[in-house]
Parts: C-alpha cells; structure tokens; sequence
C-alpha cells in the first residue's frame, strides 16, 4: 500500500498538468477603448489565467447606444483607422473556424458573449473566454490584437459576425509600442 501512495505522489507531481508554468497568470493588461471619433469611450482590462482570459469591460455615459452589443476579439492591435476599424482585421481564428458561439459547427477564438448598455450607454461587463491566452502566442503576439465594440447585436450563429454591424470601439492589446497598454503583476 506504502508502495502505490508513492507512486500515486510521483504521478501527482510529475504530472504536466501540476508542473505547468503560467508565465501570464496574474498579469493584467489596460488599455482605453475608444469611438469612431478617437474619443475614448471606456476602459478594458484583460487578467491572464492558465486556462483563458478575463476581460472587464467599462465605457461611459453616452459611449453606446442603449440594448445588446456584440464584442470580439480581433486579429491585430491596431485601432488607427477610426471611421472603422478595420486595420484590426478579422477575429481571431487559430483553427479556421466558423463564427459563433451557437454555431452547431463550431466557433472561432474571437469570439465572446455580448455586453448590454443600460438606457445611458453605460456598458459594464465582466467575461471569462477560455478561447485565448494573454501570451506571446494569443492576444500578445508580434501584432497584438484588439477588442471590438459593434452597433448591434451578435446572434452567434450567422456568418461572417452574427449581424453585429458596424465597429463602433476598439481598444488595442499590445505589449508593446505606443498604445496607451499598461501592464501590472
């Protein structure tokens, strides 16, 4: 009996799933999102954990119209071309996947649960995505990537952003560079 609690023990501790690393855990990252009019018009922070990423997302009065919004991540940290956005490019999609959270087909990385702004715009939210990390090889690679704020609702299910509309905020994800990205342990 000794003999197979020793065993069970070095299993226990050998084991990668005990002796994985988490380079990102407890990091946080910030950063402002801003509007079409390169106002800022709230405030993102990402927590890193070992199994995803939790977000929190605040914006201001007046920031949203009132009802649901989808929110995404995309591919690159660059929220530059304000009318749009669009230099953030697509969602993040590591596997070549469709979009939606209730696709019956699957749902690519980028995607996330919408946010509801109260009859004053003010939108506050707080979402885990086990879909990404906050590492070199997720939302903090070479490019970075961006959060995407869209005028209307996602339906999590029609092609290519669930009828989201229009990129109304971004903010950007980025280690590096001369975002305005804050970084605490």
């Amino acid at each position: 009996m000794k003999k197979l609690f020793l065993l069970f023990l070095t299993f226990l501790f050998l084991s990668p799933s005990y002796s994985y690393s988490c380079e990102v855990c407890g990091h946080k990252y910030e950063s402002k999102i801003i509007g079409n009019n390169n106002k800022t018009i709230g405030d993102l922070l990402v927590k890193g954990g070992k199994e995803g990423v939790v977000l929190r997302i605040t914006t201001q009065k007046g920031s949203l119209t009132p009802g649901w919004h989808g929110v995404h991540f995309h591919e690159m940290g660059d929220c530059s071309d304000h009318a749009g956005f669009k230099n953030s490019k697509a969602h993040i999609n590591k596997g070549d996947q469709p979009h939606g959270l209730l696709n019956k087909d699957g749902h690519d990385n980028g995607d996330l649960p919408n946010i509801y702004a109260d009859a004053n715009g003010v939108a506050k939210a707080e979402i885990f995505s086990p879909f990404v990390n906050l590492d070199k090889n997720g939302l903090l690679d070479k490019d970075g990537s961006a959060l995407i704020i869209h005028a209307n609702e996602d339906d999590h299910k029609t092609q290519p952003i669930g009828g989201a509309g229009d990129r109304i905020g971004c903010s950007v994800i980025l280690k590096n560079g001369n975002q305005i990205v804050k970084h605490k342990k």
